[in-house]
C-alpha cells in the first residue's frame, strides 16, 4: 500500500509540474564540457501521454534507462546518442493498467524487454536546441524517429559530485506502427514522449 501511495503521489506531482510548464531551452555555456557521458538513471525518465477515450490525456512513465552520449558542443553534428530503456519499468497510477501494459496485448515485456534509440544525425535548430534523428526500436519493430531536444543545464551535481548535463526531448509516434494497437482508435494512436535526460561525464 505504501509503495502504491508513493507512486500515485509521484505521478500526481509530475502532472502538476507539467501543468505549470517545463524548463525552457538555455544556451550552451561557453565552458560546457565535451566528451563521453553515461546516462544517470535515477533522474532520467520517459513520460508517455495519449488520448484516453476522448476524455483525458493520460500519462505514465518509463525509467531504468542506460546508454551513452558522445557530446561535442562545438560541432553538434558529431554528437552521438545511444539509449536503452527497460520496458518492465513502466508505471501508471493504476496498478492493474501497469500490469496490463507489460503483458502480451500491449508492450509484451517478456518477449521485448528493451526499447532503444540510436541517433544517426544531430542538427542544431536554435540556441541550445537540436533535432536528433535516429532509429527507435519498440516491441521488436524499428522505425525512424526525431527527438526535438533542448538544453536545460550543466554543472557539478552536489550529491554525487559528478559533472552532469541535462536535456529535454520530445517526439510523437504512432503506437500502431510498432505493433501496439490495442483499443485504437478509442485509445489514441498518437503517443507523445517527453524525455528528461541526465548524463554524467565519464
Amino acid at each position: 500500500m505504501k509503495k502504491r501511495t508513493l507512486l500515485t503521489s509521484s505521478l500526481a506531482a509530475f502532472g502538476l509540474i507539467a501543468a505549470l510548464g517545463t524548463a525552457s531551452a538555455a544556451p550552451l555555456p561557453a565552458d560546457i564540457k565535451a566528451g563521453q557521458y553515461v546516462i544517470e538513471p535515477g533522474h532520467t525518465q520517459v513520460v508517455f501521454s495519449l488520448l484516453h477515450f476522448g476524455f483525458t490525456n493520460y500519462s505514465g512513465l518509463f525509467s531504468d534507462a542506460s546508454g551513452t552520449l558522445k557530446f561535442n558542443p562545438k560541432h553538434l553534428d558529431k554528437t552521438k546518442l545511444d539509449v536503452a530503456l527497460k520496458i518492465d519499468s513502466v508505471q501508471t497510477t493504476s496498478s492493474r493498467l501497469t500490469d496490463e501494459l507489460k503483458a502480451s496485448d500491449w508492450f509484451d515485456a517478456a518477449r521485448f524487454p528493451t526499447a532503444t534509440f540510436v541517433s544517426s544525425s544531430v542538427t542544431q535548430t536554435g540556441e541550445g536546441e537540436a533535432d536528433i534523428a535516429g532509429s527507435l526500436t519498440l516491441h521488436g519493430i524499428t522505425k525512424p524517429a526525431t527527438l526535438h531536444a533542448h538544453f536545460i543545464g550543466a554543472g557539478v551535481n552536489p550529491m554525487d559530485k559528478a559533472y552532469t548535463i541535462g536535456f529535454e526531448g520530445t517526439t510523437t509516434v504512432k503506437r500502431s506502427e510498432f505493433g501496439v494497437s490495442k483499443y485504437v482508435p478509442m485509445v489514441g494512436d498518437d503517443v507523445t514522449l517527453t524525455i528528461a535526460g541526465a548524463f554524467e561525464k565519464k
